[in-house]
């Protein structure tokens, strides 16, 4: 098994063409979470892939899954009944300068937030190569933290955490304490240079912070991702940084779903066996795919991605 990934993904509700919600009328629905995004992308580019969660048995809990399944993503869903927890929600308003995007948070009580380690499936852990968390989810309740810190424990492989920081689910002391607890059973770190500043109550350039990260935590590999300023990797002892592909201004649509898109495929390419470096570059190129494309989880093609890191490899000869 290559990649297996747990966490919420709740339901995006979105206002068109940069409208608010106090005037819209009408709304766009999408499934929006951190690890089933990496699954998909990972899926997408030609792994393997499964995306663990506990989902409420209703109309909405299905929707997530059906959107998942048309991205090739296998699924291994607990599903709840409707009275233990609800579907998560999230608004966001995508806003061009000089106004900023939007995301409101409404995720209490959901059904993930009643996941218990014994809800999860040893079997597909213990022979994963790669098994995935995403920080938000230990926001939902101390019983998601628990099982994270399960899903993390129980894996042979290579055990990733993001960060996934958001201020609407907790703040940044309280993450810190909360994943901390975790830190100890995480390899490899991800997390998008403002969230690893705000979370670590760090300063310094990019370099220095995943070297320090590194460093403070026992992690082996940090993976510091920069929206459209690239990405930075920490890996035995080396710092790889990895410009960001161009993208032009006028065709980028929407650049929610770049981060868990970069993670997605640096995983991806990590499970093939790539070093490093080629894992860094596959997820720049395919996070600039990403912002050309409108929501959090978008339709990659493999050979799209290939043919970038190709070209830039070419250019650099």
């Amino acid at each position: 098994m290559g990649l297996v990934t747990l966490g919420e993904t709740a339901l995006r509700l979105s206002p068109p063409d940069g409208q608010r919600f106090e005037t819209a009328r009408e709304v766009g629905m999408r499934a929006d979470g951190a690890a089933s995004t990496v699954g998909a992308v990972a899926s997408r580019l030609g792994g393997d892939a499964v995306w663990l969660s506990k989902l409420p048995d209703t109309p909405l809990g299905r929707r997530v899954v059906a959107e998942l399944h048309e991205h090739g993503l296998e699924t291994d869903v607990v599903w709840a009944d409707p009275d233990v927890g609800r579907q998560g929600l999230t608004f966001y308003e995508d806003a061009a300068a000089p106004r900023e995007d939007r995301l409101l948070q409404d995720r209490a009580d959901t059904a993930m937030a009643t996941l218990t380690p014994g809800e999860l499936p040893m079997g597909r852990l213990q022979e994963a190569d790669v098994v995935f968390a995403a920080g938000s989810t230990a926001a939902l309740s101390e019983t998601a933290a628990e099982t994270t810190g399960a899903l993390l424990r129980a894996s042979p492989g290579i055990r990733a955490l993001d960060l996934d920081f958001h201020p609407g689910l907790w703040s940044a002391e309280a993450a810190h304490d909360t994943l901390e607890d975790l830190f100890g059973a995480v390899d490899l770190l991800f997390a998008s240079e403002e969230q690893a500043k705000a979370v670590f109550d760090r300063t310094g350039s990019p370099r220095e912070l995943v070297h320090t990260i590194a460093a403070d935590y026992d992690f082996s590999r940090v993976v510091l991702t920069r929206n459209e300023r690239g990405v930075v990797g920490y890996h035995d002892n080396v710092v790889h940084e990895q410009d960001a592909f161009e993208t032009d201004a006028t065709d980028a649509t929407d650049s929610s779903g770049q981060h868990a898109t970069l993670v997605g495929a640096v995983l991806q390419r990590l499970v093939a066996g790539a070093p490093t470096d080629e894992a860094l570059a596959h997820g720049a190129a395919a996070a600039a795919l990403a912002r050309t494309m409108p929501g959090p989880l978008t339709p990659l093609e493999a050979d799209e991605v290939e043919r970038l890191v190709a070209d830039r490899d070419d250019r650099g000869r």
